[in-house]
Formats: structure tokens, sequence, C-alpha cells
């Protein structure tokens, strides 16, 4: 390759993932406003943003009194901080997500190159998750689940790049948004000494086990566990240095007893946990729009955040809706990937394919545990970056060179068709993601089946 296609390639690399981000953010910011008032559950957190903004806590807005609040404050802190750049409208309290939204594609960009170190791949993992429809909608709703979804993939990025540190003060702000961030703390800690562990094998060192432990496993519970526990507990700053939050006074008619030695604003916090702990382990309210999380991957019970029947569309019968629904092909490409990539792993035991199961695993498994609990389809916005690496790596594995050295060019159009399916099936949908008010008739026929109703 001479000098000039070097430079070339390199200032490809270089625009291509600012590229496909600028382009996903004009995708989010098309219409951020609409639909008019509260979408879905942003009832609950934007209001609750604004009133971490003004209050520090959570405050009931017609009343003042004190809220139970079942999620950390991290996440509605980022809806704050749009609402305090543009104002409590739909704009501002939407902003930041369709902002993470987009670096997010960024974000998967450069970790496609650190996985799987070609351009194609990397741009295929952009294309792939800005033509996401969940992605996309997730990203124009302000609810928790896109700043979870980011501060993992951010987490993961870094653990990439051996940045522990840095892994871990993502990861604890993925747990400071909602809860089930802990389980890729856990996987990701784990990975890190299993990663040391097979590293002392091909040393060859005696007891590989033990020396992985000695070396580093104090180093990495600082990284994987105290750190993000420090940053949990800052982020309920607000409530702790504010007498008016839910529950914050529950010490001081308790007696000290054996944990007198324990700050009562400390004390507060355990218990207003240990509620929040059971308002989720015993969630058992019906919802039209539950699903179990056996249905989760094939979409088969996507969450409607938003439906009306407007006038506007030219003709009597109009239909607007907002449904959360990932674009289609993808995810049944996805699933079709978690199996040909869980037998590359039985088969080769590669580190990309073992990282990237471990990865689902830690997003959707912990899910079948609460098979009676009240559950949405859109919360596989967590692990649904993964979901679109294991397409990637299938990817890879069809394009990979044969014995003379080069790629079948039937297998590079079959890829490049593959693509545009999913771009042109995200496009079909695009109605869906934007809340554009469409004729009735139209709806109907971007509902594919019953249970998407």
């Amino acid at each position: 390759m001479t000098i000039v296609a070097k430079e070339v390639a390199r200032l490809r690399d270089r625009l291509t993932p600012w590229a496909l981000g600028a382009l996903a953010l004009a995708f989010r910011l098309w219409h951020l406003g609409s639909p008019k008032g509260f979408v879905f559950d942003e009832v609950y957190y934007a209001q609750n943003a604004n009133s971490l903004l003004h209050h520090g806590v959570e405050l009931d807005p017609k009343t003042a009194a004190a809220q139970f609040i079942v999620h950390p404050p991290i996440g509605k802190w980022m809806i704050a901080a749009g609402i305090k750049l543009f104002g409590f409208h739909e704009f501002g309290w939407r902003i930041s997500g369709a902002v993470v939204g987009a670096i997010s594609i960024v974000l998967m960009y450069f970790i496609a190159a650190r996985l799987f170190n070609n351009y194609f791949l990397s741009l295929s993992a952009g294309i792939l998750m800005s033509a996401d429809g969940l992605n996309l909608v997730m990203s124009r709703t302000a609810l928790l689940d896109i700043f979870l979804m980011f501060f993992t993939l951010l987490g993961f990025f870094f653990l990439l790049r051996s940045q522990h540190y840095a892994a871990g003060v993502s990861l604890g702000l993925a747990v400071a948004t909602k809860w089930s961030g802990i389980y890729y703390l856990s996987a990701y800690l784990l990975f890190t000494l299993y990663v040391e562990y097979r590293r002392n094998r091909a040393l060859e060192i005696d007891d590989p086990i033990r020396v992985a432990i000695h070396e580093k496993l104090l180093k990495r519970i600082t990284q994987y566990l105290l750190i993000p526990l420090a940053i949990y507990i800052a982020s309920w700053v607000g409530w702790l240095f504010n007498t008016s939050g839910y529950d914050r006074n529950w010490a001081n008619s308790q007696p000290n007893g054996l944990f007198a030695f324990i700050p009562r604003p400390i004390r507060s916090l355990w218990h207003y946990h240990a509620e929040m702990w059971n308002f989720h382990t015993t969630l058992t309210a019906s919802h039209p729009y539950s699903a179990n999380p056996w249905s989760w991957l094939i979409m088969a019970r996507p969450t409607s955040f938003f439906y009306q029947a407007p006038k506007g569309c030219g003709v009597p019968a109009c239909a607007q809706e907002v449904l959360a629904l990932g674009t289609p092909l993808l995810w049944w490409s996805g699933l079709a990937a978690l199996a040909v990539t869980f037998g590359y792993w039985i088969a080769r035991r590669e580190w990309q394919s073992g990282l990237l199961l471990l990865s689902i695993a830690a997003g959707y498994l912990p899910w079948f545990e609460w098979q009676k609990r009240t559950v949405f389809n859109f919360y596989t916005i967590a692990f649904e970056p993964f979901v679109i690496l294991l397409i990637v790596y299938c990817l890879a594995k069809f394009l990979e060179p044969n014995k003379d050295g080069g790629v079948p060019k039937v297998r590079c159009y079959v890829s490049y068709g593959f693509l545009a399916l999913i771009v042109l099936n995200f496009l079909y949908f695009l109605p869906l993601y934007f809340g554009s008010i469409i004729t009735y008739s139209h709806w109907s026929t971007l509902m594919w089946f019953p249970s998407w109703i």
C-alpha cells in the first residue's frame, strides 16, 4: 500500500464513525418534540429529573411530597441536563437520550474495530446499530434504559482497551442508572481475572490461579467493585444532603442498637434500598404490554409507548404510534447469530465470541429468574449492542479468506445485500419510530403480527 493510500485509509477510518454519529443524531433530532406530552414512562422520569434539578430529590410535582422512587438517580440527572439547557418541554427532556444514542453508535464503530480490526466490519456494526428501530425509539424517549446501555457499552469499550479504572467508573454509572448494570460489573470482573489466569497458564507459571489472585484480585476488586460502589453512593448525594427525600429521616425514629456507628443518613439509605428491592422483586401488576423474556429476541410483544387516532392524514381514519420495535430482520438475524456464535465458541474458543456471549448472558439471562415480574421487551436495549456485535462476528466468519487468501466475491455481495435489507426494513418501519401521523390502513400494514397491536 502506498503512502497516499495509507493516508486515505487513515482519513476514512477517522471520518467514518463521526459521519455515522452525525447521521444518527440527525435521525434522533428530527421532530424530537413530537409526540407532544409525556410518552409512556416519561411521565415519571421527566418529572423526576425536573424535581432533581430544582430540589435535589424527587418530589411530587403537585403536592411537593417526597416520592418513593425505585431507580437510582444518574439516568434522571442525565435527563435533567437537557432540561437545564433547553427547558422543561418535550425537546428538553428528550435531548440527552438523543445525544447519548448517537454517541453510542460512534462507540460501536470503535469497539468493532478493536474486536475485528477490519474497516468493513466496523462500518457494518455502525450501520446495523444506526438501523435498529429500538435504539432509535429509546434515543428519542426520556427513559432510563438508553443511559444504561450507553454506560455499559462505554465500560465494554474501556475493558477492551484494558483501561480498567475507566471501565469501573463507566459501569458504576450504569449501576447508578439501573441496578441491572451490576450483572455487567460482576461478569467483567470475572472476565479480567480469567484473562490473568489464561496469561499465567500461557507463561507456564506454577499454580496460575493462585498467582492471578495474588497479583490482581485486590486491584480488580478496587476497579470493578470499590470504585463503582463509591460512584453509586455519590449518585445519591442530593438525597443524602437533603432531608426532604423519601425515607431520608427514617433512621431518626429508630433505636441505634448495634449500628449506632453508622451515620443515620446511610442507615436511612440502606432501609430505602431494602424497600426498592422489595418493590422490584414483588412487582407482578398486570400490564397490556408486559412481555416474557423468552419472547424478547424475536420481538413478539414490542412495547407501545404512544398511540392515538388524530386528524391530518388526508382520510377519515388516521393513526399515530410510537412502537419500541427493534428492526425485525436485524433481531431475527441476531437470534441466528447467537446460535452460530455459540457453536464457534464451542469449536474454537475464540476470545471475541466468548466475551460477546458473556455480555449477552449478563444482560439477558438474569431476567429469566423473574418469570412472574412485570417486564417489557424494550429492556433488550441494554444488551442490543452485543446482539449486533454477534451478527458482525458471524459476518467476519462468513468473510474469512479462503486458502488463496481472498474472499469470494459472492460472499461480499451477500454481505452487502444483507446490510441493505436491514436498512430497508428499518426505513419501512420509520413511521412507527418517529410517531408519524399516517393512515390507519398504512398503520395496519405495519402490524405484521397480532401481538404487535
